[in-house]
C-alpha cells in the first residue's frame, strides 16, 4: 500500500507544517480522558497538526495527548507536532490578551 504524504507549507522560521490538521471542536464535548485517547490515536495514525481554541475546551486534553504520545514513543519530541490555537474574541481586550495567551501556552 502506497503512503501518501500530506502537503506541507514552509513557515517563515523554515519549519515545514502539514497543511491539513485535525480540528478539535466537538459537541458534545467528551470527557478529557476520552478526548485525550482520541487525540493520541490521531497522532498514532499520523496527524501532526491540530487546531484548537480555549473556547473549545480541548487545549488541555490535546496537551495531555502530546505528552502521552511522547511517553509512548509515537513522536520523538514536541517539535514534531504543530498546534494552532485562537485568541477568542472575548479575550481580545488589551487587558485580557496576555492572560489568555499564557493559559493557552500552559
Amino acid at each position: 500500500m502506497e503512503t501518501k504524504k500530506v502537503h506541507e507549507v514552509t513557515l517563515n522560521s523554515g519549519e515545514k507544517m502539514p497543511m491539513i490538521g485535525l480540528g478539535t471542536a466537538t459537541s458534545p464535548l467528551p470527557s478529557n480522558e476520552a478526548l485525550t485517547s482520541i487525540l493520541v490515536d490521531a497522532i498514532d495514525i499520523g496527524y501532526r497538526h491540530f487546531d484548537t481554541a480555549s473556547i473549545y475546551g480541548t487545549e488541555e486534553p490535546l496537551g495531555q495527548a502530546v505528552s502521552n504520545a511522547l511517553e509512548l514513543g509515537l513522536i520523538k519530541n514536541r517539535d514534531e507536532v504543530f498546534i494552532t490555537s485562537k485568541l477568542w474574541c472575548t479575550d481580545a481586550h488589551h487587558d485580557l490578551v496576555l492572560k489568555a495567551l499564557k493559559t493557552t501556552l500552559k
